[in-house]
């Protein structure tokens, strides 16, 4: 123990191994441990894939084929590459709700919610330009359907095409460039999570009920408690991910990517991946070009205005039974959308997109800082709360909270000045 504390780096470590954490913590919070899984097991997968992969239109098809045919291995490496990113989305967006619900994004956690969004913009990136690399049917058009879009952009919209292109259409410089990019981000996207977890080291996990008592009694630390906890769910997500990529290899794709790019024939139905369904729905839903750029763009971004926006007094939406409600109102409308976007534009796929679009933004900009209001009404009402509990006690409540926090601080110093006599 001595010898830890000499030493700065095993110090830090030790104190990040014995992290204090608050012991009503699910499950769910250990999503964010598989994301990182997840993460990690893309960068190695791709390091490999990248050595045996041809950036070039006229070999990149044909080397991904090589890699599944003759590379050892190869096609492990590739369906849980492939499989890798819609595990890692899968599991990154329940981490998203799970914050929703428990609002982590509230005082003091606003950093490390922004730095979360900016992690999940920064994936949809990087998986939207490793979709391009295989140079099939739905690659080759999706790359020229999103890369148009920037088109839309006032002025300097076609000179930002042209510099992404290459050139005047897409072409080999294009799939160079997606190619570097792609390699690229993942290790920016593995800086900000380091840093993500230096801010929820600096504040700690937020608590499941979403307040505690703030008294020694209330945490455990990180190791072994935690750390067996996390392995035990790790245990169950990479069984789920073995069944995707020993059985169901193609399930979470799209056949039309087996057929070799070719510029002169448009598939009937061009679709994203399905992790991109929900923002293509979005996109899709305002008529006009530029308006449905900066609708997707805002369905990502409205999550940075959160902390913003929103002040609830308890975190938990366990204890906020309208909030609740509308919380799975929002799941509904995200599920709504991921299914409209799989559809073909046309009626009434249109429409419910639409509408469903509307409710998308109105849930984050109307209903939730209205029924937030409401609930501080409710609260704050002793008229309301007397129905429930009696208001003489309550205004004495923050007294009995403190003379019960000192009590237990004074047991705590008695057990910890009997363990050193002894």
């Amino acid at each position: 123990m001595r010898f830890i504390k000499k030493h700065s780096a095993l110090s830090e470590l030790h104190s990040r191994v014995y992290h204090p954490s608050t012991v009503n913590l699910t499950y769910f919070w250990n999503f964010g441990v598989y994301a990182t899984v997840c993460l990690i097991i893309q960068i190695i997968t791709g390091i490999f894939l990248a050595m045996h992969y041809t950036a070039e239109i006229n070999l990149a098809f044909d080397s991904v084929e090589h890699i599944m045919r003759d590379v050892n291995y190869g096609w492990l490496l590739r369906y849980i590459h492939a499989n890798g990113a819609s595990m890692f989305f899968i599991v990154v967006y329940i981490h998203t709700f799970r914050g929703l619900y428990y609002s982590s994004f509230v005082y003091p956690r606003q950093l490390l919610w922004c730095v979360g969004v900016i992690i999940l913009l920064l994936m949809i990136l990087t998986a939207f330009l490793g979709y391009v690399l295989p140079w099939g049917q739905m690659s080759f058009w999706g790359a020229t359907v999103i890369t148009n879009l920037v088109s839309a952009i006032p002025k300097v919209g076609s000179f930002i095409v042209t510099w992404l292109w290459g050139g005047p259409s897409i072409s080999n410089a294009t799939l160079n460039r997606f190619y570097s990019f792609h390699y690229l981000l993942p290790f920016i996207i593995a800086a900000l999570v380091f840093i993500h977890i230096l801010l929820l080291h600096e504040f700690g996990s937020n608590s499941a009920t979403g307040f505690g008592l703030g008294v020694p009694l209330d945490f455990q630390p990180f190791y072994p408690f935690f750390l067996i906890k996390d392995l035990h769910g790790l245990v169950f997500f990479l069984i789920f991910f073995s069944v995707f990529v020993f059985f169901m290899p193609n399930a979470l794709g799209h056949p039309d990517n087996y057929i070799l790019a070719n510029p002169l024939v448009t598939p009937a139905h061009i679709v994203p991946e399905w992790y991109f369904l929900p923002f293509y729905a979005i996109l899709r839903a305002v008529p006009d070009k530029l308006g449905g750029v900066i609708a997707m763009l805002a369905s990502i971004l409205v999550l940075l205005s959160l902390p913003f926006v929103l002040y609830p007094e308890v975190r938990s939406m366990a204890f906020r039974p309208f909030s609740k409600i509308f919380f799975w109102y929002i799941v509904c409308i995200a599920l709504l959308l991921g299914w409209i976007g799989g559809k073909p534009v046309e009626y009434p796929f249109v429409i419910v997109g639409q509408f469903c679009s509307i409710m998308y933004f109105v849930y984050f900009l109307v209903i939730s800082p209205i029924i937030i209001d409401l609930e501080h009404f409710f609260w704050d009402n002793d008229l309301y709360l007397s129905k429930f509990f009696n208001v003489n006690n309550l205004q004495n409540n923050d007294d009995i909270i403190l003379s019960n926090t000192q009590n237990v601080q004074k047991i705590l110093e008695k057990i910890s000045l009997r363990s050193g006599t002894s």
